[in-house]
């Protein structure tokens, strides 16, 4: 739940450094996340809401980050869009 809050974000990615490991290794992972940095590197999303607390709890989009991105109803796909455009060559 929240792996990165406190994290410098070199640190941020030495996590996400073992995380692909453990993945590599055949292992699922599941991280429940805000941070934009580790959501982008996620092969599956599930993206709840459509807010916080008792105004949300309902799954708003499934996919790559790519489709979570192409997703208009996703908040998260919203912030997920142009950072991802950002890395297309």
């Amino acid at each position: 739940d929240e792996p990165t809050t406190g994290l410098h974000f070199h640190d941020v990615r030495q996590l996400l450094d073992v995380l692909h490991r453990l993945r590599d290794g055949g292992n699922t992972i599941v991280v429940i996340e805000h941070n934009l940095d580790v959501i982008k590197t996620a092969d599956w999303i599930v993206d709840l809401g459509p807010e916080g607390g008792s105004g949300g709890g309902e799954i708003i989009a499934v996919g790559t980050p790519e489709q979570i991105a192409a997703n208009p109803k996703s908040y998260t796909g919203q912030f997920l869009k142009p950072l991802l455009a950002r890395e297309d060559p």
